[in-house]
């Protein structure tokens, strides 16, 4: 299916996530901190990003920004300050998550943000 970089400086956090997004299919790649998360944005091509807001090194804002640098790349913001994530300055995400996140909606979410994609490249 799709490579998707998965962002949370909570290691047990992000492997839940990853474990629910390889379950659906998808190859996950875990990023534990911002700078991890642009550093391997920068080296690696993902079909989308499903990232934290508050982490340990920086905020999402970072890894936001990183992502959004690439044409079309879907980003999922899972956290529980999806207000402050929501109030932050350009570029946003395309979709925001309260933390805990129901596996199979995120699962859902993820699945439709990539189907828009795919559709948006084919017109």
């Amino acid at each position: 299916m799709a490579r998707i970089l998965c962002v949370d400086d909570e290691p047990n956090v992000v492997a839940l996530k990853c474990a629910i997004l390889e379950s659906a299919g998808h190859t996950v790649t875990a990023a534990t901190s911002a700078h991890d998360a642009i550093a391997k944005l920068s080296h690696n091509n993902y079909d989308a990003v499903v990232t934290d807001w508050r982490l340990g090194d920086a905020n999402g804002r970072a890894v936001v920004q990183a992502a959004k640098n690439r044409p079309a790349l879907p980003v999922v913001v899972v956290s529980g300050y999806v207000a402050e994530a929501f109030q932050a300055a350009e570029p946003l995400a395309d979709l925001y998550l309260e933390k805990p996140v129901n596996p199979e909606e995120l699962v859902t979410i993820v699945n439709e943000l990539l189907k828009s994609d795919e559709k948006a490249a084919s017109d």
